[in-house]
């Protein structure tokens, strides 16, 4: 008797940890908030990018604090869509990531640090989407 070996199934992804503010006609400083899990920018990027709302559009620019996040190429391809990376040492948004789509607008989220414990975010996270944070 021979056993058919199944093949393996495939590696899940980790779930996006993410959340937004409701949409509001006048602008908030802070429109939600990404509870990355590294500050390796190449790995984290594809998958915000990935999971932010359509309405969003393309985001063609991306603004972290270079501090914070590893070296990373002044541009990369995510989705078959060129991003161009910048790094910033300004003190006065440490924690955030600015995207920006041409026509559409700029978002600034909050980002919690990757080795904060789950008690610890949920009311970041929680409060960033009422835009309170």
């Amino acid at each position: 008797m021979t056993t058919a070996l199944q093949p393996a199934p495939p590696p899940s992804l980790p779930l996006l940890r993410l959340t937004l503010a409701p949409h509001r006609s006048m602008p908030r400083p802070i429109d939600g908030a990404w509870w990355p899990r590294s500050y390796d920018l190449l790995a984290e990027l594809p998958g915000l990018l990935g999971g932010l709302p359509p309405a969003w559009g393309h985001i063609t620019r991306v603004t972290v604090n270079g501090s914070k996040w590893s070296a990373a190429p002044g541009r990369i391809l995510v989705c078959n869509q060129v991003v161009r990376l910048s790094r910033t040492v300004t003190a006065t948004a440490p924690d955030t990531v600015v995207l920006l789509a041409p026509g559409r607008g700029r978002w600034d989220l909050l980002v919690v640090p990757p080795d904060t414990a789950e008690q610890a975010a949920k009311p970041l996270m929680a409060a960033a989407a009422d835009g309170h944070a």
